[in-house]
């Protein structure tokens, strides 16, 4: 490892849940990739003896009460205290030697994120399901903001102490992988990717994703977080959609007034100009929100520049 990695302080962050065949495994190839890093394990209510485990493989073991990936994350992100976090899921499924070459590339470029794109090491391991949704929402995010990330859902990161400390938290789930890519991608933070060998789970261990509900729920988290971040282009979107079924609805109404001088359907002459109003109403709010938006965003962005940068980075230039 570089000079500047291994002066760097690292915390390697582990949410688990009911991963006692797995979390020793995990805590052991990190303490070999990054020796000198601190390797804590955040429970999250199991009821197997993930936290024996964890504990007698030398991991400093916490303990979150709120269910979900999202909480978790949130609790580790304020609790612990390092210069590179590597946030790494506790299923041994992430290969932990490329953690060093992530730290490293992190801290030389200077950048707030460093995601591992899974490359599968045994295709039929990685549910096609999976595959397929992670693909869609990567290309709905790379659509929706602009930029292109090749695996937005992988839960193997390494992150600057910048961006874990100016990160607001808000999903509660699996989600959370989602929120930080946007997160970054907003802000038009430096973040990079490198392909990592991802692995079969340990015989006995089960995956906590649920291929449907947990597509919906990060697709809503999208769409919310496209809403919030890009109100002018999604409300104008709805307005102009409202427009075009007023204008449809009002068409044989005029054809007819122009024919015969009568309005014979009134309700829908109603209902045509209230539409229009309601889509005028919406680009109107549009314009609203992305004022607040822009404002939000710079608020973000001077708590993000209020965070100490990784000190040895610069030090030696």
């Amino acid at each position: 490892m570089n000079e500047h990695a291994t002066r760097a302080c690292v915390a390697v962050l582990a949410p688990c849940y009911n991963e006692e065949r797995a979390i020793k495994q995990v805590i052991e190839g990190f303490r070999a990739a990054l020796p000198g890093a601190t390797i804590y394990v955040y429970d999250n209510n199991s009821d197997d003896r993930t936290i024996e485990v964890a504990r007698a493989a030398g991991a400093v073991v916490c303990r979150e009460m709120h269910q979900g990936k999202g909480h978790v994350v949130r609790r580790m992100f304020a609790d612990v205290e390092a210069d590179v976090y590597v946030l790494v899921d506790g299923d041994a499924t992430y290969d932990a030697p490329s953690a060093r070459m992530m730290v490293e590339r992190l801290v030389a470029e200077n950048l707030d994120m460093v995601i591992g794109a899974r490359v599968e090491c045994k295709k039929e391991k990685y549910r096609r399901g999976h595959r397929t949704g992670n693909r869609l929402l990567t290309g709905f995010v790379a659509m929706a903001l602009g930029r292109s990330i090749v695996d937005m859902l992988s839960g193997f990161r390494v992150l600057s102490r910048r961006f874990v400390k100016s990160f607001p938290v808000l999903s509660r789930g699996f989600e959370i992988e989602t929120e930080l890519t946007v997160h970054a991608l907003e802000l038009n933070l430096p973040i990079a990717e490198v392909p990592t060998p991802y692995y079969a789970r340990p015989e006995g261990s089960q995956s906590k994703l649920k291929t449907w509900r947990d597509g919906f729920r990060i697709l809503h988290t999208i769409i919310k977080l496209y809403r919030a971040e890009r109100p002018l282009s999604f409300f104008t979107g709805i307005g102009l959609v409202l427009a075009i079924a007023s204008v449809g609805l009002a068409i044989p109404i005029f054809t007819t007034y122009l024919q015969t001088g009568l309005v014979p359907r009134l309700p829908t002459a109603i209902l045509s100009t209230g539409l229009m109003l309601v889509a005028f109403l919406s680009i109107a709010v549009g314009l609203v929100l992305d004022t607040v938006t822009r404002g939000r965003r710079e608020m973000k962005f001077l708590a993000y520049l209020a965070q100490q940068r990784i000190p040895d980075a610069s030090a030696s230039k």
